[in-house]
């Protein structure tokens, strides 16, 4: 499959092209993390979730309204054009369910993303985001996971303050569940209390 795509870098900062010299692309990330995010007429913008190492990014159609894709932090893609990119999927069955499967996935995070932000508490919200990137991250229990977004990001993509995700963090540091090395890490020490505390 390799053969199909070509390595693509961002700069953190920087947008990914869906359309690349008038070609439909999409791709997977390897390196870093994307934020996807939606601009309204009036010009304010939200942050609709992550794409993290492994994640598929793009629509194998055109149908649909391409949301924005910015680098959060220095990443690597692996883009394909879309074209040949499905039809070499509709030749590979298990690539196929594979793309299915993260798809329910992400479908799932999306509706775990409404319950969050139309019952949970603040915090519960952050939390739940520290749980989600945890979870996402494959490192083990005691391991750095990176934090890629900042805690403005955090608090645009969970409907709070920048003081209130501040404060919150800092409540999960004082209770002994999580540690914060550097701004941009978190070790979670209690991974069943930061549970509950997503959950509460």
């Amino acid at each position: 499959m390799k053969r199909l795509g070509r390595t693509e870098r961002l700069r953190a900062g920087q947008t990914f092209r869906w359309e690349d010299d008038e070609v439909a692309v999409v791709g997977t990330l390897r390196v870093g993390a994307l934020k996807i995010g939606a601009s309204l007429s009036d010009g304010r913008e939200q942050i609709l979730g992550l794409v993290l190492p492994g994640d598929f990014v793009g629509r194998l159609s055109a149908t649909g309204a391409a949301h924005r894709v910015t680098a959060a932090v220095d990443s690597t893609l692996c883009v394909f054009r879309r074209s040949r990119f499905a039809d070499f999927v509709h030749c590979n069955p298990e690539l196929e369910h594979a793309l299915l499967d993260r798809a329910f996935a992400e479908l799932a995070r999306a509706r775990d993303r409404m319950l969050l932000l139309g019952r949970k508490t603040a915090g519960e919200r952050v939390a739940s985001l520290l749980l989600e990137l945890a979870e996402r991250s494959g490192i083990p229990h005691g391991g750095r996971i990176a934090l890629p977004l900042t805690r403005g990001e955090m608090a645009d993509l969970l409907g709070l303050t920048i003081e209130t995700v501040s404060r919150k963090i800092t409540a999960l540091q004082r209770a002994g569940t999580v540690a914060l090395p550097d701004p941009r890490g978190a070790i979670v020490r209690d991974r069943e209390a930061l549970r509950i505390a997503a959950f509460a």
